[in-house]
């Protein structure tokens, strides 16, 4: 047993030694007077200057690179009561590692020394490819950010591209650390002047500090160009050229004026302090993510997919996540799915995770979000129960080491059922699941609503959509980011077991598919459309068009379906013209379904039916026949199936 939990203990910290190795005291000296605790961290040498009479809440400025130069103003924090931290991490650009060592060190000054959860950026030259770089990572922590004649885009400084002098041997530094080439250096979009719309949308304050004549960072190929588009993304910035004193370096270096305004301005964004609620509180770990942690640690080849609605379809958090992987594990090599989908939700899940995920071979990590469209969808909660369990056991019965990684996302609704004091149906079900398996989960719609509430930001100015602006989409990763940090720092641990409990429902849809249009018997009313696009011009979703679809629009046109399985629907795509069906399973009863959708007559909507559930796992036949009587807001008796669904049963 020793033994495996040494190796064990081998992998944890050869995966990835920034998180590996634990912070380490040096010593207590004093700077400027004042009591500095030195540490190192992840062997690089860190220090916090302690103010003599702290403000409350530990208001603090992190300084970037080149902690001795111009240190005027940190005496005046020091003097307000602010605390001054560093980090060396010299010789490393910004870069993806630098990156996860900044992030240990602000988790490690804010844990366990209780400073406070924003900080303030002091950047000096190069520094701001560090203090941009970590900003844009998490524009919730940053209070603002003061830069002195900043480097912001590496091909202007070092690689000297433009008109700005250069450095040749920082450049080839700067190559091997993000081990990158020249051409894709100069491809390279994650410069400070790039992606902003995060930083901004949190309207956190720039101000810069420059010299018009500076021909190491040239203002027009660096500041001018990150405050042009910051203050287009509506980001607040501030801009002051020094043009007395003598200016040296190229004029890079130059005596700076007014360092108690910039000590003021730095002050009155960090204090009073107004810490938000962490996000920690609405991430449960339970059993974690030990398996994944493991694969990542061993084989360097991992498969992460995403299922999801439109929230996941769409550019955002998503991204960051992909990124922060590839950026906290450099030695693995990554493949991404991303099977997010506009519309759809827990049942539709459950039938097509075979196809869009399943199929794409191992899967080790797996996010699933359904409880927005759960909602808008008006599911049931039987049926909520039903999928989400059929997609967890189906998921693990493909490969019982899997991670999975259940999300709740806020919408308007579920805003004004925790209003109203409810917990919303579909995370008690999707909670429920998660718990009953031991799944990590996010509860990002709790934590929206005690946001809104605690007066941190407002819906229709900051979140604006239940389809976030990219102030909820920084919300959502920094919330998922927490949960990943959370779950790969406890997963020296071993990996979980494979054994499963026993099902909350006997009649999960676990072994959910789709079958094809073409196994179905039908009359001449009916025709297979190869490629159907729509007549009438209405939007689509993808993956429901230019595909194969089974079409009948005249009332009495009848079909039959032949499947073994315990339960049976169709997935179809409702739009204008969209009929009332009847459909028999077996020798029972007919049954009517309208197939109009309250978005119908704008969208044709992907809509998944189910016809019949909880049957015996044998032979079954079901008839389906479009009806005389349509909705009254239709404009058809259409019926458009794109594939029938089954579920075989154990």
């Amino acid at each position: 047993m020793l033994k495996n939990m040494l190796v064990l203990l081998v992998i944890y910290l050869s995966i990835n030694p920034v998180i590996g190795q634990p912070a380490s005291s040096t010593g207590i000296d004093k700077w400027k007077g004042y009591e500095r605790v030195n540490f190192s961290i992840a062997g690089h040498a860190a220090y916090f200057v302690k103010p003599a009479k702290p403000l409350a809440g530990n208001p603090w400025v992190w300084r970037a690179s080149f902690p001795d130069w111009h240190t005027e103003m940190d005496s005046f924090l020091l003097v307000k009561g602010l605390y001054i931290a560093y980090i060396s991490i010299d010789n490393e650009y910004g870069s993806p590692y630098a990156m996860q060592v900044w992030d240990r060190f602000y988790n490690y000054l804010v844990d366990s020394f209780f400073l406070s959860s924003k900080v303030a950026l002091e950047a000096v030259s190069r520094g701001a490819l560090y203090a941009y770089g970590w900003a844009k990572r998490n524009p919730d922590k940053v209070n603002c950010i003061y830069a002195e004649t900043p480097v912001c885009d590496i091909k202007s400084w070092p690689g000297g591209k433009g008109t700005g002098i250069g450095d040749s041997a920082s450049w080839k530094q700067l190559l091997q650390v993000y081990r990158m080439n020249e051409t894709e250096a100069m491809a390279f979009n994650d410069n400070p002047i790039d992606h902003l719309e995060g930083l901004a949308a949190f309207k956190v304050p720039l101000l810069h500090i420059i010299s018009l004549n500076d021909q190491a960072a040239p203002p027009a190929e660096n500041s001018d160009i990150l405050v042009k588009r910051y203050y287009d993304l509506g980001g607040p910035v501030m801009v002051y050229p020094v043009t007395t004193g003598p200016m040296e370096l190229y004029n890079h270096h130059f005596p700076i004026e007014h360092a108690d305004r910039w000590a003021d301005f730095i002050t009155s964004y960090c204090y009073p302090v107004k810490n938000p609620l962490p996000a920690e509180q609405y991430v449960n770990i339970r059993g974690g993510l030990h398996n994944s942690y493991a694969t990542i640690a061993k084989n360097k080849n991992v498969t992460v997919a995403f299922l999801g609605g439109s929230i996941t379809y769409n550019p955002g958090w998503r991204d960051k996540v992909c990124s922060y992987l590839k950026e906290r594990f450099p030695g693995t090599r990554f493949r991404f799915i991303a099977a997010g989908i506009p519309s759809l939700g827990s049942l539709p899940h459950a039938f097509r995770l075979q196809r869009d995920i399943l199929d794409s071979g191992k899967i080790d990590l797996l996010f699933v979000e359904a409880a927005v469209n759960d909602r808008a969808n008006n599911t049931d909660s039987l049926t909520q129960v039903q999928s989400m369990e059929g997609i967890i056991l189906h998921a693990k019965n493909n490969n019982p080491a899997m991670d999975i990684v259940m999300m709740s996302f806020a919408d308007p609704a579920k805003i004004q059922d925790y209003h109203n004091g409810v917990t919303p149906v579909e995370v008690f079900n999707h909670e429920l699941v998660a718990a009953h398996y031991q799944l990590p989960s996010l509860n990002a719609a709790k934590e929206i609503y005690d946001k809104l509430n605690n007066h941190e930001f407002s819906w229709e100015y900051d979140f604006k959509d239940l389809h976030p602006s990219p102030f909820g989409q920084e919300l959502y990763f920094a919330a998922i980011k927490k949960l990943l940090q959370q779950s790969f720092e406890d997963s020296s641990l071993p990996a979980r077991s494979s054994i499963l409990p026993k099902p909350l429902n006997n009649s999960s849809f676990i072994k959910g598919k789709y079958t094809a249009i073409q196994n179905a018997k039908y009359d001449e009313a009916w025709k297979v459309v190869n490629d159907w696009v729509p007549a009438d011009k209405l939007p689509t979703r993808d993956g429901f068009v230019h595909v194969p679809m089974l079409v009948a629009n005249q009332p009495g046109a009848s079909l039959s379906f032949s499947f073994k399985g315990t339960a049976v629907g169709i997935a179809i795509v409702s739009g204008a013209d969209a009929g009332t069906i009847s459909y028999s399973i077996d020798q029972g009863g007919y049954k009517k379904m309208d197939l109009y959708t309250p978005w119908s007559s704008m969208l044709h909507l992907p809509w998944y039916l189910i016809l019949g559930r909880s049957l015996k796992n044998e032979k079954h036949i079901v008839r389906i026949k479009i009806d005389e009587e349509s909705n009254k807001q239709s404009e058809g008796h259409a019926c458009r199936i794109v594939h029938f669904l089954v579920n075989e049963g154990r």
